[in-house]
């Protein structure tokens, strides 16, 4: 498994270069909620910056360009909140989930009519180092799969509990998920997709609702979940007062960032 730490070359690519970033920002982040003053989740502030703007400047340093973005609760204040920005030369497309109290693979089909190519998928609460997006989508992406950046580093998660857990072999997800005890990485929050992540996701609907694992779990079944190795890199899911505190606190140690004034000069 290649560790994002010691790239080799580049190798030569299979797939047209990834330009499109789909953000679930629909969740209601009610175990946040005493941090945001009401505010949607994607909006709280953390060094000086919103969680969904780390979010969108990390993936653009990427090589990303065109953004959809899926929200749900205090949609208004999402859009009034866009309203307000300037974005230069990105592209942002904000798609309604009026049924964002289900699981987020409601809001992932919701976006399904604007990617019709491969695409990066994030959450509007994970925080990470642009040079993690960069190496992941330029990995050659077969038709029907998806890649998962896992991280490795087991005894350093902040939050055992909520992590979403990965069982691999070889390159390959064999398993995913909350609850499972056997597990030798975690799920970071970033996906490189094919368009056949929808189709998935639809057979993996029960009463109308599924989740991203859901999905996976299918996947990881076909052969079709690969695993990437994000080696020494950061990230953060900041879900819970608790994980912003700590996010606050290893900032500047694990997330190589100008300010935000440079980063929003720089778009």
């Amino acid at each position: 498994m290649r560790k994002i730490g010691t790239l080799p070359p580049p190798p030569r690519r299979h797939t047209p270069r990834v330009n499109q970033c789909l953000i679930l920002a629909a969740g209601n982040g009610r175990r946040l909620i005493a941090s945001s003053g009401g505010s949607p989740k994607p909006l709280v502030q953390l060094r000086g910056m919103s969680l969904l703007e780390h979010v969108i400047l990390g993936a653009h340093e990427a090589g990303i360009d065109r953004f959809v973005i899926v929200v749900g609760y205090g949609a208004d204040a999402m859009r009034r909140w866009f309203a307000g920005r300037s974005f230069g030369g990105v592209s942002i497309r904000l798609v309604d989930n009026l049924e964002y109290h289900k699981d987020n693979g409601v809001s992932v089909l919701k976006a399904r009519d604007q990617l019709r190519e491969s695409f990066l998928l994030v959450m509007a609460d994970h925080i990470f180092e642009p040079r993690t997006a960069k190496a992941l989508i330029e990995e050659p992406l077969l038709q029907g799969e998806v890649i998962l950046a896992v991280d490795p580093k087991i005894d350093r998660v902040f939050d055992l509990d909520d992590a979403t857990k990965v069982r691999r072999q070889g390159d390959h997800i064999v398993d995913i998920g909350k609850e499972i005890t056997t597990y030798d990485a975690f799920d970071t929050g970033m996906f490189l997709c094919s368009p056949a992540l929808f189709d998935v996701l639809e057979s993996a609907k029960k009463e109308e609702n599924c989740s991203l694992s859901d999905g996976m779990r299918i996947l990881g079944r076909d052969g079709r979940l690969r695993a990437f190795d994000i080696g020494d890199a950061s990230w953060q899911d900041v879900d819970t007062p608790e994980a912003l505190a700590y996010a606050e606190d290893i900032f500047d140690q694990q997330f190589c960032r100008m300010s935000s004034e440079e980063r929003l000069t720089n778009v």
